[in-house]
């Protein structure tokens, strides 16, 4: 099997103010922290985001993993819903001397390119400003929806640090 480039794309904000925040014209848009913590529910969110953007960091990790993962004070998620049924989320994970990461972000596939990402993106970043960050940050990589890296610079990220490196691809 033969391997492909894949660039990975590290991303910050160093203040609340370079946020450009995009509101969201789609009322039947809302997003809701998940305050009460489900491991189970966060490895279903991260399948049904990330299958097709070939997440698969995650895939061999035990109940118990994901219980550690999910579970932890550092870690808070929020998923978007449309109309009633689950459109995307977010998971914010804060980390040493202020940082808070937006670890995984996106749209469920009906979703996508129905002008919702940029408001939950505006919203996570806000978010993780909201938590004390002092630095939030993000890494995509074209593996990941073609606009996603547009997506976070239309918000204010800028990109500080790039890497490629060959894989082999992820196959069903």
């Amino acid at each position: 099997m033969k391997q492909q480039a894949v660039t990975t794309f590290y991303l910050e904000m160093l203040t609340p103010d370079e946020l450009r925040f995009k509101e969201c014209a789609e009322p039947a848009f809302w997003v809701r922290e998940c305050e009460v913590k489900q491991f189970r529910y966060n490895r279903f969110l991260y399948s049904l985001v990330g299958n097709d953007w070939q997440w698969f960091d995650k895939l061999s990790w035990t109940d118990d993993d994901w219980q550690k993962y999910v579970e932890a004070e550092n870690l808070r998620t929020w998923v978007g819903y449309m109309g009633g049924s689950l459109a995307g989320y977010y998971e914010l994970q804060k980390q040493e001397n202020g940082n808070v990461e937006i670890a995984y972000f996106g749209l469920a596939k009906p979703f996508i390119a129905k002008g919702l990402g940029g408001h939950l993106l505006s919203h996570a970043i806000r978010s993780a400003w909201e938590w004390g960050a002092e630095r939030v940050w993000v890494h995509t990589c074209t593996l990941d929806h073609p606009h996603a890296l547009e997506n976070y610079q239309a918000r204010g990220m800028k990109i500080y640090k790039e890497e490629t490196a060959n894989r082999l691809p992820v196959t069903d």
